[in-house]
């Protein structure tokens, strides 16, 4: 075929900044036919999972990357033939064994085609699966592989002879869980193989490449602590009225779910109007502090890809329900890894309720380049001192972060005591309201 007949796709520009993204799983196969607009790959950037579409229609004569590959953007990705000449061009490429096809599909995969396979060439067909994430003897039909993101149930699955293709995903975003595994060991009715056991101390160390999400992570954390003379301050408080005020409103209006996080953004947002120097960000070119006059609260959210911060805009607009609803709907958009990634950046501040893993407090790293970050501890039955009785009480522990060329102690202890009383006594926000 004629070389002018392949139109070649490339890694478009993501936004937001985005230099590179990490092919997650192929939505297509060499041979498939697709149309205008078909999403082809999925790719994982440093903040999001996203799905690319390809703009040409016809036979996928290409795949230019495997699984797990990293490509900048402008990089060859997908190669598209005309329909009545990809087939030829196939063939070619096939009886010459040219290894233009993607590895893992194999230049002898053609489209609904299969040929039975050994047991061994099963297995090792298998484990080529799990490390790439796709079927390589092209049983999983195009759109359909399944993601597998944990190590350990890929090797579960690996140890008891399962092919992840024929395993049905249950977890957010067709990812393949460990209980999905186990159901399927069970449907063998075989005694389960468990993962094999960590190697001895004298075996090799495992290399993880920082990449997509981690890689961001690791380089936001590292910076902030190189750039941010950071301070840390906290406080007990009694959360038994914000509790109250909770399951009040609960009872009042069903039909809006206002939980503890959009409670507590309320009180944070309230906070920073009084406090405004710690919505800011210090410009150190220019040796500048930048105040916003909006606030775009990040809070932090923990997913199947790890730790991600969706930024909630200009949160100083809303009202404690529509803070609530849009907290929910990010939250349910980081779990199922649909987050765009302008909801991942612009934030000013950030909330961090971290007592959702049974952790009373910490030292919260600000999230660069803001200026403050407040942590929430678990809320806990501990004995505290009412009117100068002893009662048992709902107590947490707040932890406050900021960075200490936007203001001084005064300021931060102003804001972090102004949040403690909020969750003591509720009512107080009344004043700002």
């Amino acid at each position: 075929m004629n070389t002018l007949d392949e139109q070649l796709f490339r890694l478009p520009d993501l936004g937001e900044g985005l230099t590179e993204a990490e092919v997650v799983v192929w939505k297509v196969a060499v041979g498939d036919a697709v149309e205008v607009d078909q999403i082809v790959v999925e790719v994982e950037t440093a903040k999001a999972a996203v799905e690319v579409p390809v703009p040409y229609a016809g036979t996928v004569l290409r795949l230019h990357a495997q699984a797990g590959a990293v490509l900048s953007v402008g990089e060859p990705l997908i190669s598209v033939g005309p329909a009545d000449a990809a087939g030829e061009r196939y063939r070619e490429e096939e009886r010459a064994g040219s290894g233009n096809v993607l590895i893992g599909y194999g230049t002898g995969h053609l489209a609904g085609r299969r040929r039975r396979r050994s047991p061994a060439h099963a297995r090792a067909a298998a484990e080529r699966h799990h490390e790439t994430g796709h079927e390589t003897g092209g049983e999983t039909a195009p759109g359909q592989a399944p993601r597998v993101i944990s190590p350990l149930v890929r090797r579960l699955a690996l140890d008891n002879g399962l092919d992840l293709a024929r395993i049905t995903p249950t977890g957010p975003n067709r990812i393949v869980l460990r209980r999905d595994v186990e159901h399927a060991i069970a449907e063998t009715g075989r005694p389960a193989a468990e993962p094999a056991a960590e190697p001895a101390a004298s075996g090799q160390p495992e290399r993880v490449p920082l990449r997509g999400l981690r890689r961001t992570v690791a380089e936001k954390v590292t910076r902030s602590r190189t750039e941010i003379p950071d301070a840390t301050t906290w406080v007990d408080v009694d959360a038994t009225g914000l509790l109250e005020t909770r399951d009040a409103l609960r009872a009042a209006v069903p039909d809006r779910r206002v939980g503890l996080l959009a409670l507590l953004a309320r009180i944070c947002v309230a906070g920073l109007r009084r406090f405004p120097e710690l919505n800011s960000t210090v410009d150190a070119e220019r040796a500048e502090i930048v105040r916003y006059p909006w606030v775009h609260l990040g809070f932090a959210a923990q997913t199947e890809r790890g730790l991600v911060v969706p930024v909630v805009r200009d949160a100083h607009r809303m009202t404690l329900t529509q803070l609530a609803a849009e907290l929910d709907r990010l939250t349910a958009l980081a779990r199922e890894g649909g987050l765009p990634p302008d909801a991942l950046t612009g934030g000013t501040f950030t909330l961090n309720n971290y007592g959702v893993f049974g952790v009373d407090g910490s030292t919260p790293i600000i999230n660069h380049p803001e200026a403050a970050l407040l942590g929430v501890g678990r809320v806990v039955d501990r004995p505290w001192a009412v009117d100068g009785v002893v009662a048992v009480r709902k107590v947490a522990q707040l932890s406050f972060t900021f960075d200490h060329r936007v203001c001084d102690g005064g300021v931060a202890g102003g804001f972090l005591r102004y949040v403690a009383d909020c969750v003591e006594r509720p009512a107080t926000l009344l004043a700002d309201l």
